[in-house]
């Protein structure tokens, strides 16, 4: 359905111009998180909703409520595919992926650019672009007993997979999914706008080597911010929103 909207008159009269709607925007979360959790609850869905725009809600393959959550890592080596078919039949769509969730973004965004309009990732950088060994942080999930040598980031995952309504089993299996690296010839086809957001004190740093392997990209540095912390900080949430207003496509 067409709205119209009075547009200032010409000289010979007032006239009336189509108004397009503005594209629907998917939301797709970060590891152990939910639709819920990263995006509903910080404000994000209501705020794009005041914008106008209509949010496809998802929730990934073994997380939130979800209607699988495998315990067998084979069972995650499309996770892409979860994102793409979250995109309604015929429709183009801008994105938002926090960490896992915007890696999944821009893997499914390579493969169908002609589904995607601006996209904006968070909480990714360099740590993209190479192989990444898991099996610290998938240990420290499935047991929930972190060892001394593991990194604060295994800590940290194994703590948000004990939340209410999560799987470690399922989580630890997600972590320890096959997966490939997006190489810099998949992202220099990617001719969509890309923001990427990333606080400064992220592990997942750099990200300049990211930036630099997309076509039209450019970078917010959230100052003081860790990786935890970036969907829930308003200098996320205020540079996204204003990406996605810009004109174009």
């Amino acid at each position: 359905m067409t709205t119209y909207r009075l547009v200032p008159p010409a000289p010979a009269g007032t006239s009336l111009r189509p108004v397009a709607q503005p594209r629907p925007v998917l939301l797709v979360h970060g590891f152990a998180s939910s639709f819920e959790r990263n995006w509903r609850e910080p404000g994000w869905v209501d705020l794009l909703a005041e914008s106008g725009r209509t949010v496809i809600e998802l929730d990934l393959p073994g997380h939130g409520n979800a209607a699988i959550k495998p315990h067998q890592p084979e069972a995650y080596a499309d996770m892409a595919e979860a994102v793409a078919a979250a995109i309604p039949e015929g429709e183009t769509v801008d994105a938002v992926g926090f960490s896992l969730g915007a890696a999944l973004l821009l893997e499914a965004a390579t493969s169908r650019p002609h589904r995607f309009g601006r996209i904006v990732v968070g909480g990714v950088g360099e740590n993209l672009l190479g192989a990444e060994d898991n099996e610290a942080a998938a240990r420290a999930v499935e047991t929930g007993v972190p060892a001394d040598e593991d990194p604060g980031a295994a800590r940290a995952l194994a703590t948000l997979a004990r939340a209410p309504g999560n799987d470690p089993a399922a989580l630890a299996a997600c972590l320890r999914r096959p997966r490939r690296p997006l190489t810099r010839e998949q992202l220099g086809r990617l001719h969509r706008p890309v923001l990427v957001v990333l606080g400064s004190r992220d592990f997942a740093g750099p990200a300049q080597p990211l930036v630099d392997a997309l076509p039209d990209a450019r970078l917010v540095t959230l100052a003081g911010v860790d990786h935890f912390a970036t969907p829930r900080d308003f200098r996320f949430l205020d540079a996204a929103l204003r990406f996605l207003a810009e004109p174009g496509r």
